[in-house]
């Protein structure tokens, strides 16, 4: 057997960085963070490919499954006898593949980071953070237990807000770093209470042992009944708030729009394949769980996705900020994502959806953080943020307009690019449980190829824009990355996922449906000849049927007002009649009880302290008086 121990420098590779850089970095040359930083994260990326060719084809397979290996583990916090923390990392075909997707988009953002921040304050500092955050997200993926997904999951949140804020002096910034904490805050108190549950049900908090589909942990709870569902499945339900969270889903994704402010290389490593995929993994890792608590659980991970998608698709139809559209796009692709796993187990082909889901993962890794990187290249070049505000772009940035090409193509499903592919079982997986979802999914689809196009003619194509200065390709150390990432939108879809990443572990035939695939490039087609009609050149289509659509389409455009849905919650129902009467009762109940001890002790002591004079005619008068008092009272007990 293979010995997998040098996995761990997967992940301590990228801390070792984080406090070199960090405390060391400003005595050298900026760049050198940059060199350091990309150098590690190469050394990292080299170890999971080792890791991935080593677990994958020299690893004896249980049957024809793969086989859960624990590379490391150490007890870390022992609770009970049978209840403890452990730290470690566990290998299995989704977290080696987690591994292949986080260290190569990491690389190239690191790589890509060197260009695009050059030149900006606090250099040193935003390597160090970048570190920091593929730390975090390498050891939520190898965790061997929940508990240490939770630390890591908290770690990742913490680099998110320190990356997203990296602009300290905008208050634009501030607010959005603090709005995304917050709001995943929230969902994480769901994961821990899920945590807790699922821990007391089945004692323990060990992957291994909790999603063995034979083992006793996985039913412990499945007798035991609070208000019509079982406590794994009230646990699933509460473990996905926090994956719901952590992946922007309805209704906790108001977040991830607002996380643009910070740099774009940021962007792409947040919302390309890393932090906001981090719900999905959750699921996955937790799927067996999910299975067993089939439907309700499972229902809900569909739906929710499924709505997600298709809301946030809608809203990208009508934005103007690059970034902003690329960010729904993200929340309506890990919609999706979410959307297959809830239809997985449903149908003929029951780990269908769960293979789909990771497949879209891998692939969407690849061309969404190219997209994002892309955006940075041209944000460089023309130094504004608003499409509006762009065209003709093609003529002056080549490289960066090829490549952007081909993630649009990849992201609207056209074949043979990478997400035709795990699109096209995603829709499969649909249909195994309705027609209906099958329908939406298509929906859906369209309308990603459709604002994609949007974004793509309005940026490249259309009439050229009077520029403050002529507009120029990036740096090689930026386009090289985009060139890369666009490798891998065109081939990732090519490799024969199904045979290594299964919900069982065992390969799964993968074929293509002409009945599902052919409607599903028929859709994608139109979304973006529709959008070339409206958009590669100026015309008045665009703007007659917004005003046609009226309140929906001015509804869309802000975002369906969920902001000022949570701001009237928050300020007008919880400040007014929450938060009031708590701040009420602390400032009068809780502050003037104390108060009123203090008071009482206050005026006790000045009253007695006259006893303390140093005057000793006062002590003779109080000790004759003391003494005439008590034999009074020993002479009237003794008469009666």
């Amino acid at each position: 057997m293979i010995n997998f121990g040098f996995t761990v420098w997967i992940v301590l590779i990228p801390l070792i960085i984080f406090v070199l850089v960090g405390f060391f970095g400003n005595r050298f040359k900026p760049v050198v963070s940059g060199i350091v930083g990309t150098s590690g994260l190469f050394v990292s990326m080299a170890l999971s490919y080792y890791t991935a060719y080593q677990y994958f084809f020299n690893v004896p397979r249980v049957g024809d499954a793969f086989q859960k290996l624990i590379a490391y583990n150490t007890v870390w916090l022992r609770l009970t006898e049978k209840l403890h923390i452990d730290l470690g990392v566990l290998l299995d075909p989704i977290s080696v593949m987690m591994l292949i997707v986080i260290t190569t988009v990491s690389f190239m953002v690191h790589l890509y980071s060197i260009g695009y921040m050059k030149g900006e304050k606090g250099y040193e500092r935003f390597f160090s953070f970048l570190s920091l955050f593929s730390f975090s997200m390498l050891g939520l993926v190898i965790a061997t237990n929940i508990f240490q997904m939770y630390i890591f999951w908290e770690l990742v949140g913490v680099s998110s807000y320190l990356l997203i804020g990296f602009y300290y002096t905008k208050d634009t910034a501030v607010a959005a770093s603090k709005k995304a904490f917050i709001v995943t805050r929230f969902a994480d108190v769901g994961f821990l209470i899920g945590i807790l549950i699922l821990s007391f049900t089945t004692g323990t908090f060990d992957f291994i042992t909790l999603t063995d589909p034979n083992g006793t942990a996985i039913t412990q709870g499945g007798g035991i009944m609070f208000l019509g569902l079982s406590t794994m499945t009230w646990s699933m339900i509460f473990v996905f708030m926090g994956g719901a969270g952590k992946s922007a889903m309805f209704p906790l994704h108001i977040w991830l729009p607002d996380a643009m402010e910070g740099p774009t290389p940021v962007s792409a490593l947040i919302h390309a394949a890393t932090m906001v995929v981090a719900g999905v993994y959750l699921v996955a890792r937790m799927f067996p769980i999910f299975h067993f608590s089939a439907p309700v659980a499972l229902d809900v991970v569909m739906y929710v996705g499924a709505f997600s998608s298709i809301f946030a698709a809608v809203i990208a139809c009508t934005q103007f900020d690059i970034k902003r559209v690329l960010a729904y796009s993200t929340m309506s692709q890990i919609g999706l994502m979410m959307f297959a796993l809830g239809v997985s187990g449903y149908g003929e082909e029951a780990g269908l959806g769960f293979m789909a889901s990771m497949f879209h993962l891998f692939t969407h890794a690849f061309f969404k953080a190219l997209l994002f990187l892309g955006a940075g290249a041209i944000i460089h070049a023309v130094h504004s943020n608003y499409m509006n505000e762009m065209g003709g772009l093609r003529k002056h940035l080549p490289i960066t307009h090829i490549t952007f090409l081909i993630a649009c193509l990849s992201i609207a499903g056209i074949p043979p690019l990478a997400g035709f592919f795990s699109k096209d079982e995603i829709l499969a997986a649909g249909h195994e449980k309705s027609l209906f979802l099958f329908i939406l999914g298509l929906t859906i689809s369209a309308l990603t190829a459709f604002y994609m196009f949007r974004l793509y003619f309005s940026i490249f194509w259309g009439k050229e824009q009077n520029y403050h200065h002529t507009p120029h390709e990036a740096p090689k150390v930026m386009t090289i990355p985009l060139m890369l990432l666009a490798l891998g939108a065109i081939f990732a879809g090519l490799l024969p996922f199904a045979s290594f990443v299964t919900s069982d572990g065992k390969p799964l035939a993968m074929h293509i449906d002409l009945a599902i695939a052919i409607p599903a490039v028929l859709v994608g087609v139109f979304g973006a000849l529709t959008a070339m009609v409206f958009y590669r050149k100026e015309t008045n289509i665009p703007e007659k049927i917004s005003t046609a659509l009226g309140g929906f389409y001015r509804a869309a455009f802000r975002k369906f007002y969920m902001d000022e849905l949570y701001l009237f919650i928050t300020r007008k129902i919880i400040f007014n009649y929450v938060s009031r009467p708590i701040a009420w009762f602390d400032r009068h109940i809780v502050d003037g009880s104390m108060n009123g001890v203090s008071y009482v002790t206050n005026e006790v002591s000045t009253r007695i302290k006259s006893f303390q004079s140093g005057q000793l005619q006062q002590y003779a008068w109080v000790f004759v008086t003391g003494a005439v008092a008590l034999a009074l009272a020993f002479i009237y007990l003794w008469t009666n």
